[in-house]
Order: C-alpha cells, then structure tokens, then sequence
C-alpha cells in the first residue's frame, strides 16, 4: 500500500488528491490545522482519510506533498525533520518558487527522506478544495527540481506517481525554475498591479478612467486580482530574479520613450511586430502557469429578452456556461456580449451552437 500525505487540500492540493485516490493500493491523507477544513475533505470524498495531526499524517506516509502557501513551506519542511518518517519517503512541494526551499532542504537532516521540488504550472480562477477537479493538472507542465544528488530512484518514484495526473512532467534545475517562471509569469503579475494602480490614481481626479476602462484593459490586467497574500509570499521569496526582471523592464520602457521622444514610427512598428511573431509561436490553450480564459464574444442587437434567449439556448444544450458580461467599451473587443465557461469543450460547443443559430461569434 502506498500511502499520499497532503498538507493543503485546497485546489492544487486536492486536485492531485482526487488523481491519486480509488488508484490500486494507494491511500490519500489530508491534512489541515482546521478541523472544519478536515471534514469538509472526507465530506466531498476527496482524500480516504484527514486529520489535523501533521505528525500523524506525515509518519504513515511514502509520499508527502506540501501544498501550502510558499510562506509556510521552509516551516513545514523544519517541523518534518522532526519527524520519525519512513526511510526513502518523497517529500514534494507545489510553489512557484524552487530555489529557497531547496536550499532550505538541503540545510536540514531529514534522515533517509528525500525532497524534490515540485510545481505543477495550472491554476482556475476558482480557490479551494471546492474548485479541485481530477482535470486541472491534465496536459499541464508539471515542474521537478531535483537537486544533483537527488537519488535517481526517488525521481523515477515521484515521477511515477504524479503520472496519475497525466500532466507532463519536466524536470528543471531550480535556479533556472526561478528565472524562467518569475519572467514568464511573477513579473506579469507585477506589470498588471502597477498598471491597474496608474490608472487608479488618475481615476481620483476623474471617473472617467474607471468607466472607460473595461473590455481590453480589463482583461488584459486581470492577473491583478490575485491573492494579495499569496503574491506577497512569491514575491518576496523570487526577489532577487524579479529585481534583475524590473531592471530589465524598465530598459524596455525606456525604449518606447526614446521611439515616442524621436517620433521613430518605423522602430515601433519593428517592435509591435517582433513581438506579434513571437507571441503567435505560443500554444493558446496549452494549460500554464497563469490560467487560460474560456471566453468568446457575441455580437447581438440591443432587444428585450436577447441576452436570457442565448443562456436558455446554451443551458437547453447542456452547454455550462459560467460567466456572461455585458461590453460596454467596445474598444479591442469584437463583440458586445462576453461568455465565460470552465473549458475549451464547453467553448467549443458554445461557438458551434451559437454560429449555427445565426449569430456572430469571435474569440
């Protein structure tokens, strides 16, 4: 019997729960320092058993998986070394950051344990073990950072295991994990806030801005509305990568000052267009570090009853529809009316049926 701790069954947490639980011979435990929390795991049936005793959890298990905020991880990894755990278990994490807490491994004694970083790169605007779906991790890059003496048994085991999600594993030296994903998602994340940010203090002097600041600007700074908490903890762990990415930011912008005080149309066309090219290498539903949308957009006459006509249309198709919005700018949106759903199925059959019934439809 192998047997699967997770300390945090909340959605990465759970969703890996409900992958590895009914598998042949395996045992999923959740852990939560909430006993509130405890019962609502064994309720929605996603871990076979939970207890708030991370001694209890962690000295049955061959696996444990650390599925807290990065904040917490170095503690929880102390407290494990306290632990009488079994000779060759696997510890593993799920943060988006790797180069502290393997440092922080590789300062303690954990007997004959071993840690291998993890992180699975897929997200859902949703939180909680609520939102866990035996889905979410399906076709996503699931990160490993063993360090070099990591022995190779131990990654084969880990890698075996996490196959039940059928993500595709990628093993990366943790540095570089750090560089890559604090480019490709941390200083986003940082790019959108001190966006949304200028615009809110202009907004102080006039409402306009927060009026006319919808379609595009929105969705282009939704990234912004991530847990303040959770972001804090990132990106105070990654603050040597992101200064360097700052750095290299602003050198960017100081370009596109030089082209606009030099009026040099030609060079920011060239810029406008490298950057097209590249982006349009990118896989668009590939599942990532920061969450795809399922959006399309409606274009449909302002009459009485249309938008209640569309949801009936698509719930009489069994078509799960999660989100409707009403456009009010126009700019950089082909279409007046938005529809949000969970999935690319879901999207999909929404396109075909709307297409067939008459309307134009765009993504």
């Amino acid at each position: 019997m192998t047997t699967v701790a997770i300390f945090g069954v909340g959605l990465i947490g759970g969703s890996i729960a409900l992958c590895l639980k009914g598998k042949p011979d395996m045992k999923v435990i959740g852990y939560s320092n909430r006993q509130s929390s405890v019962e609502k795991y064994m309720q929605r049936g996603v871990v076979d058993y939970a207890t708030t005793s991370k001694r209890e959890a962690a000295e049955q298990a061959d696996f444990i998986i650390l599925c807290v905020p990065v904040g917490n991880l170095e503690e929880y990894l102390i407290e494990l070394s306290t632990f009488n755990l079994k000779p060759g278990c696997i510890i593993t994490d799920v943060g988006s950051t790797k180069a502290s807490v393997a440092a922080c491994a590789r300062s303690l004694d954990l007997g004959e344990a071993v840690f291998i970083g993890g992180h699975p790169m897929a997200g859902s605007e949703r939180s909680g073990v609520e939102a866990a779906s035996g889905y979410l991790l399906e076709n996503a890059y699931y990160v490993l950072t063993p360090d070099d003496d990591a022995p190779p048994v131990a990654v084969e085991k880990l890698k075996e295991l996490l196959s039940h999600t059928k993500a595709n594993i990628v093993i990366v030296d943790s540095v570089e994990h750090d560089e890559i994903v604090g480019a490709i998602s941390h200083l986003p994340h940082m790019i959108a806030v001190a966006l949304v940010n200028q615009v809110r203090s202009y907004n102080e002097g006039n409402g306009l801005y927060e009026s006319l600041a919808a379609g595009g600007f929105r969705d282009i700074t939704r990234i912004a509305s991530s847990d303040p908490v959770v972001w804090r903890d990132i990106l105070v762990n990654n603050r040597g990568v992101l200064l360097q990415l700052l750095r290299d930011w602003s050198m960017e912008t100081s370009k596109f000052a030089d082209m606009l005080e030099q009026s040099d149309g030609d060079s920011i066309e060239e810029a406008f267009r490298t950057a097209r090219e590249f982006r349009s290498k990118m896989p668009e539903r590939r599942k990532g570090i920061i969450h795809s949308t399922f959006d399309c957009y409606v274009d449909v006459p302002d009459t009485p009853g249309i938008i209640g006509k569309i949801a009936s249309e698509l719930g009489n198709k069994r078509i799960n529809l999660s989100n409707m919005h009403i456009i009010e700018s126009r700019e950089d949106v082909p279409g007046i009316l938005r529809l949000s759903f969970r999935d690319q199925e879901n999207l999909d059959q929404a396109i075909e049926q709307l297409t067939a019934s008459g309307y134009d439809v765009h993504l």
